[in-house]
Protein backbone atom coordinates (compact mmCIF):
# COMPACT_ATOMS: atom_id res chain seq x y z
CA UNK A 1 0.00 0.00 0.00
CA UNK A 2 2.95 1.78 0.69
CA UNK A 3 3.96 1.91 -2.57
CA UNK A 4 1.16 2.13 -4.84
CA UNK A 5 0.30 5.26 -2.37
CA UNK A 6 3.83 6.65 -4.16
CA UNK A 7 2.82 6.21 -7.08
CA UNK A 8 -0.65 7.88 -7.06
CA UNK A 9 0.65 10.51 -4.96
CA UNK A 10 3.21 11.97 -7.65
CA UNK A 11 0.06 12.11 -10.44
CA UNK A 12 -1.84 14.26 -7.48
CA UNK A 13 0.93 16.04 -6.79
CA UNK A 14 1.49 17.08 -10.42
CA UNK A 15 -2.05 17.61 -11.50
CA UNK A 16 -2.27 19.88 -7.52
CA UNK A 17 0.76 22.19 -8.93
CA UNK A 18 -0.13 22.18 -12.26
CA UNK A 19 -3.92 24.27 -11.50
CA UNK A 20 -3.04 26.76 -8.96
CA UNK A 21 -1.52 29.02 -11.37
CA UNK A 22 -4.79 28.86 -13.04
CA UNK A 23 -7.03 29.23 -10.11
CA UNK A 24 -4.44 32.17 -9.15
CA UNK A 25 -4.69 34.21 -12.28
CA UNK A 26 -8.59 33.48 -12.18
CA UNK A 27 -8.61 35.46 -8.89
CA UNK A 28 -6.72 38.15 -9.95
CA UNK A 29 -9.05 38.57 -13.21
CA UNK A 30 -11.70 39.16 -10.69
CA UNK A 31 -9.63 41.29 -8.72
CA UNK A 32 -9.50 43.74 -11.88
CA UNK A 33 -12.74 43.35 -12.63
CA UNK A 34 -14.33 43.67 -9.31
CA UNK A 35 -12.39 47.33 -8.97
CA UNK A 36 -14.83 48.64 -11.62
CA UNK A 37 -17.87 46.56 -10.82
CA UNK A 38 -19.89 46.10 -7.53
CA UNK A 39 -22.27 43.65 -5.87
CA UNK A 40 -25.15 44.83 -8.03
CA UNK A 41 -23.46 43.64 -11.06
CA UNK A 42 -23.67 39.80 -10.41
CA UNK A 43 -25.28 38.13 -7.46
CA UNK A 44 -22.55 35.84 -6.80
CA UNK A 45 -21.11 39.34 -5.70
CA UNK A 46 -23.70 40.17 -2.95
CA UNK A 47 -22.93 40.11 0.59
CA UNK A 48 -26.13 39.27 2.65
CA UNK A 49 -27.28 39.82 6.07
CA UNK A 50 -28.43 36.62 7.91
CA UNK A 51 -29.00 33.91 5.58
CA UNK A 52 -28.17 29.96 6.88
CA UNK A 53 -24.24 29.12 6.03
CA UNK A 54 -23.63 26.03 4.40
CA UNK A 55 -20.29 24.14 4.31
CA UNK A 56 -18.74 22.45 1.76
CA UNK A 57 -16.41 19.60 3.66
CA UNK A 58 -13.97 17.35 1.53
CA UNK A 59 -12.61 14.25 3.46
CA UNK A 60 -11.88 10.57 1.48
CA UNK A 61 -13.80 7.91 1.35
CA UNK A 62 -11.25 5.18 2.61
CA UNK A 63 -9.22 5.16 5.94
CA UNK A 64 -5.58 3.91 5.90
CA UNK A 65 -4.45 7.65 5.96
CA UNK A 66 -3.29 8.72 8.99
CA UNK A 67 -3.85 11.53 10.84
CA UNK A 68 -5.53 13.45 8.08
CA UNK A 69 -9.12 12.50 7.86
CA UNK A 70 -9.22 13.11 11.54
CA UNK A 71 -7.78 16.50 11.91
CA UNK A 72 -9.95 17.98 8.74
CA UNK A 73 -13.24 16.72 10.58
CA UNK A 74 -11.96 18.14 14.02
CA UNK A 75 -11.32 21.68 12.16
CA UNK A 76 -14.69 21.79 10.94
CA UNK A 77 -16.56 20.49 14.46
CA UNK A 78 -14.28 23.21 15.67
CA UNK A 79 -15.60 25.76 13.27
CA UNK A 80 -18.79 24.88 13.59
CA UNK A 81 -18.79 24.84 17.41
CA UNK A 82 -17.31 28.65 17.56
CA UNK A 83 -19.45 29.97 14.64
CA UNK A 84 -23.21 29.44 16.38
CA UNK A 85 -25.91 29.66 14.13
CA UNK A 86 -28.18 27.80 11.40
CA UNK A 87 -26.18 26.01 8.95
CA UNK A 88 -25.71 22.79 6.51
CA UNK A 89 -23.09 20.91 5.31
CA UNK A 90 -22.59 19.27 1.91
CA UNK A 91 -19.67 16.64 2.02
CA UNK A 92 -17.24 15.26 -0.53
CA UNK A 93 -16.02 11.48 1.08
CA UNK A 94 -17.69 9.29 3.11
CA UNK A 95 -15.52 9.63 6.51
CA UNK A 96 -17.11 13.39 6.55
CA UNK A 97 -20.20 12.32 5.76
CA UNK A 98 -20.33 9.65 8.56
CA UNK A 99 -19.01 12.18 10.84
CA UNK A 100 -21.32 14.66 10.72
CA UNK A 101 -24.35 12.26 10.94
CA UNK A 102 -22.76 10.84 14.21
CA UNK A 103 -22.41 14.44 15.65
CA UNK A 104 -26.63 14.78 14.17
CA UNK A 105 -24.82 17.99 11.80
CA UNK A 106 -27.59 18.78 8.72
CA UNK A 107 -26.61 17.27 5.60
CA UNK A 108 -27.42 19.07 2.34
CA UNK A 109 -25.66 16.59 -0.16
CA UNK A 110 -23.28 13.88 -0.01
CA UNK A 111 -21.04 13.27 -3.25
CA UNK A 112 -18.68 10.01 -3.15
CA UNK A 113 -14.89 10.64 -3.97
CA UNK A 114 -14.25 11.54 -7.22
CA UNK A 115 -11.69 8.36 -7.63
CA UNK A 116 -7.46 8.82 -7.97
CA UNK A 117 -8.07 10.74 -10.56
CA UNK A 118 -10.47 13.78 -10.06
CA UNK A 119 -11.63 15.83 -13.16
CA UNK A 120 -13.59 19.23 -13.40
CA UNK A 121 -16.45 17.83 -14.89
CA UNK A 122 -16.84 15.91 -11.86
CA UNK A 123 -16.98 18.32 -9.90
CA UNK A 124 -19.33 20.57 -12.06
CA UNK A 125 -22.96 19.38 -10.25
CA UNK A 126 -21.45 20.31 -7.27
CA UNK A 127 -20.58 23.64 -8.56
CA UNK A 128 -23.76 23.63 -9.83
CA UNK A 129 -25.60 22.61 -6.37
CA UNK A 130 -23.49 25.46 -4.27
CA UNK A 131 -24.17 27.92 -7.14
CA UNK A 132 -28.15 27.41 -6.99
CA UNK A 133 -28.41 27.23 -3.23
CA UNK A 134 -26.77 30.68 -2.90
CA UNK A 135 -28.40 32.31 -5.66
CA UNK A 136 -31.86 31.04 -4.31
CA UNK A 137 -31.55 32.96 -1.43
CA UNK A 138 -31.36 30.87 0.87
CA UNK A 139 -27.54 30.86 1.96
CA UNK A 140 -26.18 33.87 3.00
CA UNK A 141 -22.32 31.97 2.84
CA UNK A 142 -20.39 28.95 1.93
CA UNK A 143 -17.24 28.01 2.89
CA UNK A 144 -15.02 25.30 1.90
CA UNK A 145 -13.37 23.05 4.45
CA UNK A 146 -10.17 20.65 2.78
CA UNK A 147 -6.67 19.91 3.17
CA UNK A 148 -4.21 21.56 1.89
CA UNK A 149 -1.20 19.78 0.40
CA UNK A 150 2.24 21.55 1.79
CA UNK A 151 4.14 19.02 0.96
CA UNK A 152 4.82 15.43 1.52
CA UNK A 153 5.05 15.22 5.66
CA UNK A 154 3.01 18.35 6.17
CA UNK A 155 -0.96 18.92 5.54
CA UNK A 156 -3.06 21.90 6.74
CA UNK A 157 -6.80 21.86 6.92
CA UNK A 158 -8.25 25.01 5.95
CA UNK A 159 -11.12 27.13 5.28
CA UNK A 160 -12.05 28.92 2.16
CA UNK A 161 -15.07 31.33 1.76
CA UNK A 162 -16.68 30.49 -1.49
CA UNK A 163 -19.44 32.67 -1.99
CA UNK A 164 -19.91 35.61 -1.81
CA UNK A 165 -16.97 35.77 -3.67
CA UNK A 166 -14.48 38.21 -1.92
CA UNK A 167 -11.52 39.25 -4.25
CA UNK A 168 -8.20 39.62 -2.71
CA UNK A 169 -6.28 42.44 -2.79
CA UNK A 170 -3.35 42.12 -4.10
CA UNK A 171 -2.75 45.27 -5.48
CA UNK A 172 -3.62 48.59 -3.67
CA UNK A 173 -2.67 51.07 -7.12
CA UNK A 174 -6.16 49.73 -9.10
CA UNK A 175 -4.84 47.45 -11.88
CA UNK A 176 -7.75 47.76 -13.61
CA UNK A 177 -6.89 50.43 -15.59
CA UNK A 178 -4.60 48.54 -16.84
CA UNK A 179 -6.92 46.26 -19.09
CA UNK A 180 -9.41 46.73 -21.11
CA UNK A 181 -12.24 43.94 -21.20
CA UNK A 182 -14.24 43.06 -24.25
CA UNK A 183 -17.20 43.00 -24.89
CA UNK A 184 -17.66 44.19 -21.29
CA UNK A 185 -16.84 43.88 -17.57
CA UNK A 186 -20.14 42.83 -16.85
CA UNK A 187 -19.93 40.40 -19.52
CA UNK A 188 -16.63 38.89 -18.60
CA UNK A 189 -17.96 38.83 -15.12
CA UNK A 190 -20.93 36.54 -15.87
CA UNK A 191 -19.19 34.14 -17.86
CA UNK A 192 -16.60 33.90 -15.21
CA UNK A 193 -18.08 33.93 -11.88
CA UNK A 194 -19.48 30.56 -12.35
CA UNK A 195 -16.61 28.78 -13.73
CA UNK A 196 -14.84 30.59 -10.68
CA UNK A 197 -16.75 28.83 -8.25
CA UNK A 198 -15.99 25.41 -10.34
CA UNK A 199 -12.57 25.95 -10.32
CA UNK A 200 -12.62 26.71 -6.68
CA UNK A 201 -14.19 23.65 -5.71
CA UNK A 202 -12.07 21.52 -7.96
CA UNK A 203 -8.94 22.88 -6.65
CA UNK A 204 -9.73 22.07 -3.20
CA UNK A 205 -10.83 18.18 -4.30
CA UNK A 206 -6.86 17.78 -5.87
CA UNK A 207 -5.36 19.51 -2.96
CA UNK A 208 -7.83 16.86 -0.79
CA UNK A 209 -6.41 13.82 -3.13
CA UNK A 210 -2.48 14.93 -2.65
CA UNK A 211 -3.34 14.93 0.95
CA UNK A 212 -4.43 11.90 0.57
CA UNK A 213 -2.28 9.84 -0.70
CA UNK A 214 0.80 11.54 0.46
CA UNK A 215 -0.37 10.51 4.51
CA UNK A 216 -1.27 7.27 3.26
CA UNK A 217 1.84 6.62 2.26
CA UNK A 218 3.88 8.31 5.23
CA UNK A 219 1.10 5.79 7.55
CA UNK A 220 1.88 3.12 5.86
CA UNK A 221 5.35 3.57 5.74
CA UNK A 222 5.44 4.27 9.49
CA UNK A 223 3.19 0.86 9.65
CA UNK A 224 5.82 -0.97 7.91
CA UNK A 225 8.23 0.23 9.94
CA UNK A 226 6.88 -0.97 12.93
CA UNK A 227 5.83 -4.34 11.69
CA UNK A 228 9.49 -4.79 11.02
CA UNK A 229 10.21 -3.72 14.52
CA UNK A 230 7.74 -6.25 16.18
CA UNK A 231 8.79 -9.14 14.17
CA UNK A 232 11.93 -8.63 15.26
CA UNK A 233 11.06 -8.23 18.80
CA UNK A 234 8.61 -11.44 18.57
CA UNK A 235 11.53 -13.43 16.62
CA UNK A 236 13.65 -12.60 19.51
CA UNK A 237 11.20 -14.10 22.38
CA UNK A 238 10.74 -16.70 19.77
CA UNK A 239 14.68 -17.74 19.94
CA UNK A 240 14.84 -17.34 23.63
CA UNK A 241 12.14 -19.82 24.47
CA UNK A 242 13.08 -21.73 22.26
CA UNK A 243 16.45 -21.86 23.44
CA UNK A 244 15.73 -22.15 27.03
CA UNK A 245 13.45 -25.51 25.99
CA UNK A 246 16.45 -26.69 24.07
CA UNK A 247 18.66 -26.53 27.35
CA UNK A 248 16.40 -27.82 29.79
CA UNK A 249 15.68 -30.83 27.42
CA UNK A 250 19.29 -31.50 27.16
CA UNK A 251 19.57 -30.91 31.15
CA UNK A 252 16.77 -33.36 31.54
CA UNK A 253 18.67 -36.02 29.21
CA UNK A 254 21.96 -35.86 31.13
CA UNK A 255 20.07 -36.22 34.20
CA UNK A 256 18.55 -39.35 33.15
CA UNK A 257 21.75 -40.32 32.21
CA UNK A 258 23.64 -39.68 35.17
CA UNK A 259 20.95 -41.41 37.20
CA UNK A 260 21.63 -44.95 35.32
Amino acid sequence: MQFVAASKLRRAQEATLASRPYAEKLDEVLTDLATVLGAEDHPLLAVREGGKRMIVLITTDRGLAGPLNTNTIRFAAREITQHEGDLTVVTVGRKGRDAMRRARVPLEAHFAGFGDRPSFADVVPLARLVTDDFLSGDFGRIDIIYSHFVSTLTQRPELTQLLPIVHSDRDARGSSAQYLFEPGPANVLEQLLPRYVATGLFQAVLEAKASEESSRMVAMKNATENAEDLIEDLTLSYNKVRQTNITREMIEIASGANAR
